[in-house]
């Protein structure tokens, strides 16, 4: 798979591999063994309970790393959330023990490192400012728009709107339904049509 970025010269001599669609990168409990910088493709973080509920967490696309991975590499703790590739994926890897020496030794390398960490955590607590305070009918409007782009149709489910907004499938389930009788959205088998944009772009500003 062609790389999508150019590689930065602290990491020359490191290997890449290549994950298909579906593979699990680290899953809960896991000890964290490598430091990954994704090159081309995306993953999925989600955070899951005893239950077996998920949340997502964040994606990881192409010049990005991992948050929870840095910081189990620096507390030397395992992870608490689990990563699945959502596209075919490929991903530089630095070995534990060469992360903790380039860290102390390359001024390059901690830039990298803490640039990145900083960025996906003010992300991180983005998402959580959202999920605390928006209201699920601005998320989910959101959500659609977002995975829509710049096209009328949502290849996605039911569960994993819920998964990734933090709800419940059936409380999804039944807010599309209100929007379909409302003529906002078609729902098909894995799939959303979008009917409206105006009126979803209303309820992403709207408050509980």
């Amino acid at each position: 798979m062609q790389s999508d970025q150019f590689r930065p010269k602290c990491l020359e001599g490191f290997q890449s591999v290549s994950l298909p669609k579906g593979a699990s990168v680290f899953r809960a409990g896991d000890p964290c063994r490598n430091f990954y910088l994704i090159e081309s493709g995306s993953v999925r973080v989600d955070l899951v309970n005893s239950e077996g509920k998920s949340i997502l967490l964040y994606r990881i696309g192409a010049n990005e790393t991992c948050v929870l991975t840095t910081s189990c590499l620096m507390s030397h703790e395992n992870y608490s959330a689990e990563a699945v590739t959502e596209t075919d994926v490929t991903a530089l890897v630095v070995p534990r023990s060469e992360f903790q020496a380039r860290l102390a030794s390359s001024e390059e390398f901690r830039d990298l490192v803490f640039r990145s960490f900083s960025s996906r955590l003010s992300r991180l607590m983005a998402k959580v400012d959202e999920v605390s305070f928006a209201s699920l009918n601005s998320r989910l409007a959101k959500r659609l728009l977002e995975l829509a782009g710049k096209t009328d149709l949502v290849e996605t489910t039911h569960e994993r709107l819920a998964q990734d907004l933090g709800s419940a499938r059936e409380v999804i389930s039944r807010k599309l339904t209100d929007w379909e009788k409302r003529g906002l959205i078609a729902r098909h088998r894995g799939s959303i049509d979008i009917l409206s944009r105006p009126a979803l772009a209303v309820l992403c500003s709207q408050c509980d």
